[in-house]
């Protein structure tokens, strides 16, 4: 056991608005974490599975450049559509790209796919801001839960804050009592984390195994009220990106996770037992077919673009133009509409009218309205790829 239990008191609440049997007191047991140190030594065909992850994400990486940084956005994108249907949260590519254009335009949206938008954007400052950063702080970490809450309904109370009050999974909603299991108690949520930012600051063990056994007790901690596995997930992303294994493309782990999360839970299960090499294991297999098909999804996604640009030469528009500009951009922004793409390349509304009119011509890009205000357009084909990728069995 990678921890102690302490054996707690629920207390009885006759006036709480619950079931009777939920009103009366009970003892749970709440288990709090060891520190990570001294973890044992990886065992040897743990090891062989790291590596062979890493190898997997650095080939995934080795065809970054500038020019396919939309790219990366897409795989970003299905990392945090797969990370939140780990939480129950059900969107698919389509709708949530059509959702994102008409929040763009300045539309209400659904709570869920407000809280999905919000994860990306969480996501993207821990792949950007907090990876520049010289050294990783618990304030790195309440940004990141910041922004995943920001557009929550109760954002004030939860959004950024460490929890104060006992939390749990599984189980009822009213006590802990029954509950399949019962992160420390709050006055230990933060030394815990102080410990846990050390060994993110370490540089001592291999990324993916890093990343691994971080995310694993962030999870077992569950600092916050709500938003721990998002934000845990998030944790994956930053320490791929500050030990430069993954510079450019972190490929979407969650997306393998949510395809057979009995197996997730299970290795998180096993990680709190003192089964650490079992977790490793589980989360390298998962990173080597993450990286694997995010590389196999990019290049379809890159041909798809290529027949763009041949639809585009038959028609005899400029390689330099405007619209092979927007071909670049799509990939990220799979449903455009003229702001987004003005502000996007610094092109005038003029322009990129005249370039998107040239799209709908080929066949890349197909109005999504008839009226002649705030139209969008979605891109040929890529929806479905993303759709494809986005609902993966699992196996």
């Amino acid at each position: 056991m990678r921890g102690r239990t302490i054996n707690a008191v629920w207390e009885a609440d006759p006036g709480r608005y619950a079931p009777p049997r939920y009103r009366r007191g009970c003892r749970y047991n709440a288990f709090v974490p060891d520190p990570l140190v001294e973890l044992p030594p990886l065992a040897p065909a743990v090891a062989g599975a790291i590596s062979t992850a890493e190898d997997a994400i650095r080939q995934l990486n080795s065809v970054a450049q500038p020019g396919l940084r939309p790219l990366a956005r897409l795989l970003l994108r299905s990392e945090s559509i797969a990370s939140s249907k780990v939480e129950g949260m059900q969107a698919n590519a389509r709708s949530l790209a059509r959702e994102e254009a008409r929040s763009d335009l300045g539309y209400p949206i659904g709570p869920e796919t407000v809280e999905i938008l919000a994860n990306i954007d969480a996501m993207q400052l821990a792949a950007d801001d907090v990876t520049e950063a010289e050294t990783l702080t618990l304030d790195h970490l309440l940004d990141a839960h910041r922004v995943l809450m920001a557009r929550a309904a109760n954002a004030e109370q939860v959004a950024g804050v460490l929890r104060t009050r006992q939390n749990w999974i599984g189980g009822n909603d009213y006590n802990p009592c029954g509950a399949a299991f019962v992160p420390p108690p709050p006055e230990h949520v933060e030394g815990l984390l102080a410990d846990l930012v050390r060994f993110c600051n370490d540089e001592s063990l291999p990324p993916l195994a890093q990343a691994a056994l971080a995310h694993a007790q962030f999870e077992t901690i569950h600092p916050f009220i709500d938003g721990n596995g998002r934000t845990g997930r998030a944790l994956v992303q930053v320490i791929l990106r500050r030990r430069g294994l993954a510079p450019e493309y972190v490929p979407p782990i969650s997306v393998v996770l949510a395809a057979d999360k009995g197996r997730y839970i299970e290795g998180l299960v096993a990680f709190r037992e003192g089964r650490e090499n079992d977790w490793l294991r589980t989360f390298a297999l998962a990173s080597t077919r993450a990286a694997e098909l995010a590389a196999a999804y990019l290049i379809e996604v890159q041909q798809l673009q290529e027949s763009w640009r041949e639809r585009l030469a038959v028609q005899g528009t400029r390689a330099d133009s405007v619209a092979w500009q927007i071909i670049d951009l799509l990939p990220g922004h799979p449903i455009v509409s003229i702001p987004v793409v003005v502000e996007a390349l610094g092109r005038t509304k003029a322009a990129v009218n005249r370039a998107i009119g040239r799209l709908v011509g080929a066949g890349v890009l197909v109005p999504l309205s008839t009226g002649k205000r705030n139209r969008q357009w979605e891109a040929v084909g890529l929806l479905d790829l993303s759709a494809e990728f986005d609902s993966l069995p699992a196996r």
